[in-house]
């Protein structure tokens, strides 16, 4: 007479063999892996952090526009540095290791992809949401409302360019709405329906996965000084600081005060030609 077979047992009811047992057991096993490297990780929630403010005050408007313009700067700061990381930092940052290749696609879609870090859907968005990102803070810097508002470059367009750019600027902003909306969305399905939580990796650093995985090479300091320095520079370029660095000098201000005008109206004169961003 013989038992039903189990995964546990033989056809004869005798315990399965140690392979069997052993089988078992690490198909039960939880490995973890350090999927994202902590400037990765800063730079994720400074983004998110930036976006906020900057959807904020810009929806606020009024005296918050000067807010919106240094939230828009942090956001060219970001997303250079985020640039020069995809290219000399760990191994899961790099856009090499995830841009959404064919391949990649077809075999996520068809169930075959084991990677970690951004999975090809995945990937697809963040390459969406940083594009978004840069012509928004692009146009940013060249918009002109004539009422809050004047982006720190908007000066070297002519009046009408500079109101296409800022048009351009409040058009894109539904389609960053709907990409935020289609990002949170995916978090909630991969919580929910996929079991795989997507937030806490992107606090700790760490996932939990049923197969190990080689850990990912990280960056040395001298890629994080070059990202961190790209980034600074990038902000402080967008600012426009490099253009008025010397208006100060001599013979160089541009809001000196002209005969029969009063100091006053000339200090209003160049609190008012000063870039809000």
């Amino acid at each position: 007479m013989s038992t039903a077979t189990t995964g546990l047992a033989t056809e004869a009811g005798q315990p399965a063999p140690k392979t069997a047992l052993a089988s078992a057991a690490a198909s039960r096993t939880v490995h973890r892996v350090r999927v994202w490297d902590a400037p990765l990780r800063l730079f994720h929630w400074l983004l998110l952090a930036a976006v906020s403010a900057a959807i904020a005050t810009g929806l606020a408007g009024g005296a918050w526009m000067a807010w919106h313009g240094r939230a828009g700067l942090l956001i060219v700061g970001l997303l250079a540095f985020r640039l020069v990381w995809g290219l000399v930092g760990s191994q899961t940052s790099r856009f090499a290791h995830f841009l959404p290749t064919p391949r990649r696609l077809r075999a996520y879609l068809a169930g075959a992809w084991q990677g970690v870090g951004h999975n090809p859907l995945g990937a697809l968005s963040v390459v969406a949401l940083l594009s978004l990102l840069a012509l928004q803070a692009g146009t940013g810097l060249f918009s002109n409302d004539d009422i809050a508002f004047a982006g720190p470059w908007s000066d070297l367009l002519d009046e009408d360019r500079a109101h296409a750019l800022t048009g351009w600027h409040h058009r894109l902003v539904n389609g960053l709405y709907a990409l935020i909306g289609l990002h949170l969305a995916a978090i909630v399905f991969h919580a929910l329906v996929k079991r795989d939580r997507l937030v806490p990796p992107m606090v700790t650093g760490w996932k939990s996965t049923a197969r190990p995985h080689p850990a990912p090479r990280q960056a040395g300091p001298w890629a994080l000084g070059l990202a961190l320095a790209v980034g600074l520079a990038s902000a402080w370029a967008a600012s426009g600081g490099w253009r008025h660095a010397g208006a100060d000098a001599p013979g160089v201000a541009e809001t000196a005060q002209a005969p029969g005008t009063s100091a006053s109206a000339s200090a209003s004169a160049a609190t008012s030609a000063t870039p809000s961003w």
